[in-house]
């Protein structure tokens, strides 16, 4: 169950999906393909953001945008089903699915030697 929001978070939180939604459009947020996966993720202002599912065909499956700051436990999830937010989140589903969908895949779990390299400093 939902809890309610009041107003002016409602409109934070549109504010913040149009804004993730224009960068995406100018190409300053790039998303990722993950291997495995039916999401799509990007780095943004230290947050993880997790659109998904994104690779199945069902329209009626909802859909979620997922952002959590890198250095807490703490997110927000908006969901496709919600009846303020819900459409923008299936405009920037759309949208990201249209940028990403011939990209090639990655693994973000994938070991960095570079950041190894920082985490083994001497």
């Amino acid at each position: 169950m939902m809890m309610k929001r009041d107003t002016a978070t409602t409109e934070r939180l549109r504010k913040v999906i149009a804004q993730i939604e224009a960068l995406t459009k100018e190409g300053e947020l790039r998303w990722e393909r993950q291997a495995g996966s039916a999401h799509r993720f990007a780095r943004w202002n230290n947050n993880l953001l997790i659109l998904g599912p994104a690779t199945i065909d069902d329209k009626h499956l909802p859909r979620y945008l997922f952002i959590t700051p890198f250095d807490s436990p703490d997110y927000i999830e908006i969901n496709s089903d919600d009846k303020e937010l819900g459409p923008s989140v299936v405009n920037l589903f759309k949208q990201v699915d249209d940028t990403t969908r011939d990209e090639p895949a990655v693994d973000p779990f994938a070991i960095d030697s570079a950041l190894l390299d920082r985490l083994i400093q001497q």
